[in-house]
């Protein structure tokens, strides 16, 4: 367990670099002399060195062992923090923020196999559950945390935390985690040859397109409660989405092992509801905070039901099923960065609940048609 909570606690950094800036946006943006749409691309520039290098680093540093693997990555999160928040020109800052999207590169095609080795089968879903919970402690805990810092102090303060924590886990790491031998070369499969595998591309699309949909709003939260007349309250809202994320994660890591198909079905119409809630109620704040909790169940678990179902359905190809995962995830980040501010200077942060919609309609398809691979009524392997 101080294992799994070491990988859960990097999952947690890996998680807050990446989405710290949305509740950091309006201060970030001020100090930086650019727009907050311009600021909401330090969140893609992240995703961006994340997809560009998942593949090819998975690959090139698949023979290393993978403590000193995970050591290695999380010391580039340390140092692309620091930068960041030293930096005064926008251009240092997103040169860090790539920095440290290629250093989630590694780590996030490390972390969920590295959780499922340290359990036998029928707990490797609850073992990434846990691994995987840093991703709602940091929305629930970290980014209001780091919201009320900025305020306080500074944006700066709260990416100089990070690299203090990020020191601390460095030693929490070499003393609790256990290490693993690489693979060899030659026993590795070509990364694109896990596509061939049942279930693999529904999974892969599940991923891309979920989180696309998910990212639109969440960079871009703070423009959108300013729209709803509620931007003083960035830091509640976050924490309420937060709090609904943690029980998600609890109700997922509790059901995952006998009812994966039925909680990503669950997830996908969470969030359908929650943004029909938003594109035609979000003149009232109660039904701003319903829509969030809807939301926050919807997402939480999310990571744990997609990274469980990659490792189901390529089996011995696991790995490569895992780092593609990694790959279309950040694609998706950065597609819902990009995607995000052209819509926001267009038209406005109001069309982010409906363009939700209308991308959740292919999920719920794809989930519902890849009932024998992908998303089975019954993890293959695995006793209820």
């Amino acid at each position: 367990m101080p294992a799994l909570l070491a990988l859960a606690t990097a999952v947690f950094i890996t998680s807050l670099t990446e989405t710290l800036p949305a509740g950091l946006l309006p201060a970030m943006s001020s100090d930086l002399h650019v727009s907050e749409s311009a600021t909401g691309q330090t969140v893609t520039i992240y995703a961006i060195g994340t997809a560009l290098t998942a593949i090819p680093l998975t690959a090139a540093t698949a023979g290393w062992r993978r403590k000193r693997l995970l050591l290695t990555a999380m010391a580039g999160f340390a140092v692309a923090n620091t930068v960041t928040a030293v930096s005064e020109n926008y251009s240092v800052t997103m040169a860090a923020r790539l920095v440290a999207g290629v250093a989630a590169g590694l780590a996030w095609a490390l972390l969920a196999g590295y959780a499922r080795r340290m359990a036998p089968p029928h707990l490797q879903g609850k073992a990434i559950a846990i691994a995987m919970a840093g991703i709602p402690v940091a929305l629930s805990l970290g980014v209001p945390a780091g919201t009320f810092l900025g305020k306080v102090l500074s944006w700066q303060a709260a990416f100089l935390t990070m690299t203090g924590l990020t020191m601390l886990l460095l030693a929490w790491i070499a003393a609790t985690v256990p290490d693993y031998p690489g693979r060899r070369a030659a026993g590795r499969t070509p990364l694109m040859g896990a596509l061939k595998v049942p279930g693999v591309r529904p999974v892969l699309f599940v991923t891309l397109v979920f989180v696309l949909a998910h990212t639109i709003l969440y960079t871009f939260i703070a423009a959108f409660l300013d729209e709803a007349d509620m931007g003083d309250s960035i830091d509640v809202v976050l924490l309420v989405f937060g709090a609904a994320s943690l029980v998600s994660i609890w109700v997922v890591g509790a059901q995952i092992n006998r009812r994966l198909r039925a909680l990503m079905i669950g997830a996908t119409l969470l969030i359908a509801v929650a943004a029909a809630m938003l594109a035609v109620l979000s003149d009232s704040q109660t039904m701003v905070y319903v829509a969030v909790v809807l939301w926050g169940l919807g997402w939480g678990g999310a990571p744990t039901i997609l990274q469980t179902a990659a490792g189901d359905a390529g089996g011995e190809q696991a790995d490569a099923a895992q780092a593609m995962l990694v790959t279309l995830w950040n694609v998706a980040m950065a597609g819902g960065g990009i995607l995000g501010g052209i819509l926001l200077d267009a038209v406005g942060s109001t069309s982010f609940p409906w363009t939700i919609l209308l991308l959740l309609a292919p999920v719920l398809t794809v989930v519902l048609a890849a009932h024998s691979h992908g998303f089975p009524a019954e993890r293959a392997g695995v006793d209820a």
